[in-house]
């Protein structure tokens, strides 16, 4: 067995999924028999089955079968063959409670195979259908058994289609003049009852809940095509008199247009839940959020690390421009898969390093193609073809697969860690076990409240239980104390000390750290003098009548105490009161409800000064990552102060009014979560991309220096950024379109890593495609993040909320 601890390949005499060069898999998405004609009712005339001009054939009434997920992936079937890492994870990892599994022989990288503009308008429609006069959404083929039987044909040779006469009930208005049915009817009259929205047909081409979800909400709100419009692409609707002749109806959202969310989420547990989701092939669509699921990493990315809004993306600029659809990712980099889900795998190639592109620099991953017997290979993002670095050369199989591509996470998983050099270390030297210092405020209010007491005993929980590496017997991590008010005080918690020591720093205008041995310590070694510094703390402030307090220089002092042992680390703040004291960083009270509902109301949602913006960017320089937990009784600028824990990668936890009887439980379990959960220091995230789009703009509490390089303090498990990406070439159908996420951090235990997530989507120039793949949840998140964050905008402004 080598180093990084892989066991065998599984016998090559078996069919293997390849990455990249197999034929395409299409999954089920309905059964063309449903489209055949109603029995005793005419054939209406036109092209592909138009409806004849003034007759529309009444849908089936709206039911559970609207809006139905698709069926899941055959891969994601039950007892699949066994698996291709057979033996224990590496050494640091944990031993996967996952079931075996065998890579599925489908194919990984579908390619639709080419199709004449008839057949691709066919596909539009029967997908996709407009009905313009209540901006209503039908989607699919109409089923023979769900349409009731209408009254019999009119006879006699053609002529101009007279009213004809429907079911009792809502009346249902004839289609528009398109240049597929023909000249269609005269426009309604006024006063005309509006359609129903949405209805799919029981037995029809079935979208996914995103699909659905999106589509009915652009449409009822206005979005997409300009439904007088021309024709712009195939399924577009062209003008006519009835688009021409006054003025139009405003465009209103219908609420039966609205899918039902509890509905898609039932039906997406009732289809996907309990089941194996395997990521074997490229662009399929995942199960939503709320399925519970196992993923089985074969060759993509979890959707626990990487979500799109669309697994689909247009193959040109102006196709995204007609699908106002954004394209984006959401990256939540260090997501915690179930226990039941193998852990990442780590590749440690010693002192060479990771295996990179020369030109475009993306790391190893199973979309490289080797080339030349091995010697070569050839990249998937820049198409630039590299030499194999002598130690890392392998032979190809009779498929032009390397022999051992089942035993490098690197060339057959989608995610997986790479340990990294010293290269990647700053000042090119081994990074240190980062530290948590805990910061109280011990303001008069802390004090007579009992809150200082509270947290002083429940941290002799909380540092039992600090985070370490799975294969550790104890915690890497230093911890160090001080607490404050208008002044600050610094606690040495030496293990040779009998009682703890405090030294007072006055100069909050120019805060220094008074010691550095004994500050930051081990704390199984200084157990017993914590321990007793924790139960000195509330007693020794208790005669205090300071009720102001400084926010700022406190900051200072914990980023200060971190660059002196030239580690990374987090800042546990336990503030209350608004920073009004003479102090760098001093706010003051602007609650003024006269600007409520005016146009001045968003300075309240702003920071009020600098200070805070350039106290967080040197945070991040230094790796210091700030969480603070606040109790107000009264006003606190949360858009001031919640700027350092937001650019920091930090946590912010508000406790309005705090009473010890009704939130204490939550603040711990708060508190609790926060120590222990996983985290990564000093990170640096890039995003390739693969040629023809590429990342423009990124969501979160994130600092660019540059256009490509994201800077973070810290990043845990709940932290996720979104990346929106733009078109700045045409996207391959063939080839699809790569994502590479590389994320360089500082691990609890103070080793160097990179972290990578790989994933491949889809392209088309078929604008149902891309409706079809589309992720309602990421959808969301973007919107969201772009709203209140603001693209393009500077981190002054909405960026606390």
């Amino acid at each position: 067995m080598s180093r990084q601890g892989y066991v065998a390949t599984p016998p090559y005499s078996q069919s293997q999924p390849g990455i990249g060069l197999s034929p395409p898999h299409h999954g089920h998405y309905g059964d063309p028999s449903h489209a055949t004609s109603l029995p005793g009712m005419m054939k209406p005339p036109g092209p592909l089955g138009a409806a004849a001009p003034g007759v529309m054939l009444p849908s089936p009434p709206p039911g559970p079968q609207q809006f139905g997920q698709n069926a899941p992936h055959a891969s994601n079937a039950p007892g699949l063959p066994p698996q291709r890492f057979t033996g224990p994870a590496p050494v640091h990892s944990v031993a996967s409670a996952c079931a075996p599994y065998q890579p599925s022989a489908q194919p990984s990288y579908p390619s639709p195979a080419p199709t004449s503009p008839i057949t691709q308008l066919g596909g539009q429609l029967g997908a996709m259908q407009l009905n313009s006069h209540g901006n209503s959404l039908v989607v699919g083929t109409a089923c023979p058994s769900a349409v009731p039987a209408g009254p019999p044909a009119f006879p006699g040779p053609p002529q101009p289609a007279p009213p004809s006469i429907l079911q009792p009930g809502p009346r249902v208005l004839p289609p528009p003049p398109t240049a597929l049915n023909g000249p269609g009817a005269p426009p309604p009259a006024a006063g005309t009852a509006r359609p129903a929205g949405v209805r799919t047909a029981a037995c029809g081409r079935g979208l996914g809940p995103g699909a659905v979800t999106l589509l009915s909400l652009l449409l009822a709100a206005g979005f997409g095509p300009q439904m007088g419009a021309p024709a712009s692409y195939p399924g577009g609707l062209a003008p006519g008199p009835a688009r021409m002749a006054g003025p139009q109806p405003p465009k209103q959202l219908d609420p039966d247009a609205v899918p039902s969310p509890i509905q898609v989420i039932e039906s997406d547990r009732a289809a996907r839940g309990g089941q194996v989701y395997a990521t074997n092939t490229r662009g399929q669509v995942p199960p939503l959020v709320t399925t519970d699921c196992v993923i089985q990493d074969q060759g993509h990315a979890s959707p626990r690390y990487i979500r799109c809004t669309t697994y689909c993306f247009p193959s040109s600029s102006d196709l995204a421009k007609q699908a106002q659809v954004p394209l984006a990712a959401v990256l939540q980099p260090f997501a915690t898969p179930p226990a039941d889900e193998t852990p990442l795998y780590l590749v440690d190639h010693g002192e060479n390093g990771p295996v990179r592109c020369n030109r475009c620099k993306a790391y190893m991953c199973p979309f490289m193609q080797f080339i030349e017997g091995g010697r070569r290979y050839q990249c998937g993002f820049c198409n630039c073809v590299n030499e194999v670095p002598p130690f890392y050369f392998q032979h190809l199989d009779h498929l032009g697969r390397r022999l051992d591509h089942y035993e490098k996470p690197e060339l057959s998983l989608g995610s997986y860690e790479y340990v990294a050099t010293l290269d990647y270390c700053r000042k090119n030297k081994p990074p240190s076990p980062p530290a948590f210092i805990f910061m109280i405020n011990v303001s008069y209010s802390n004090i007579k409240s009992g809150l200082v007491k509270l947290i002083c005993e429940e941290l002799k929980t909380v540092l039992e239980r600090l985070p370490r590496e799975e294969h550790e017997e104890s915690s890497a991590v230093r911890v160090g104390f001080i607490t404050y008010h208008t002044v600050l005080h610094f606690f040495n918690v030496k293990s040779n000390l009998a009682q703890p020591q405090m030294m007072v720093v006055t100069d909050i205008g120019e805060v220094f750290v008074p010691l550095l041995d004994g500050f930051l310590v081990n704390y199984q070694e200084s157990q017993s003098v914590i321990h007793n510094l924790l139960d000195q703390i509330p007693g020794m402030f208790e005669d205090s009548n300071e009720n102001e307090a400084v926010f700022a220089p406190v900051v200072q002092a914990g980023m200060e105490a971190l660059k002196a042992a030239e580690c990374p680390g987090k800042l546990f703040i336990f503030h209350s009161s608004l920073p009004t004291a003479e102090a760098p960083g001093k706010l003051k009270n602007r609650d003024d409800k006269r600007l409520l509902n005016t146009d001045k109301e968003k300075i309240l949602f702003q920071p009020q000064t600098s200070v805070y913006e350039s106290l967080a960017k040197d945070c991040v320089a230094h790796g210091c990552s700030v969480t603070l937990f606040l109790f107000p009784s009264q006003y606190v600028d949360v858009a001031s102060l919640g700027l350092v824990p937001l650019l920091t990668g930090g946590t912010l936890y508000k406790y309005s009014n705090f009473q010890m009887h009704l939130d204490s439980q939550q603040f711990l379990n708060d508190l609790r979560s926060d120590v222990e959960k996983k985290i990564g220091f000093d990170a640096i995230m890039r995003v390739r991309t693969s040629t023809g789009f590429r990342a423009t703009d990124f969501f979160g509490g994130v600092f660019m220096n540059n256009t490509t390089d994201v800077e973070m303090a810290a990043l845990d498990c709940d932290k996720a950024v979104t990346v929106e990406f733009k078109h700045d070439d045409r996207l391959s159908e063939d080839s699809g379109a790569l994502i590479q996420c590389a994320v360089l951090y500082t691990t609890i235990g103070g080793q160097r890593r990179l972290r990578i997530h790989n994933l491949g989507l889809n392209c088309s120039s078929q604008l149902a495609d891309l409706y079809k793949s589309c992720e309602t949840d990421a959808l969301i998140n973007f919107f969201a993040k772009s709203g209140t964050l603001g693209k393009g905008c500077s981190i002054r402004q909405l960026r606390c909320t």
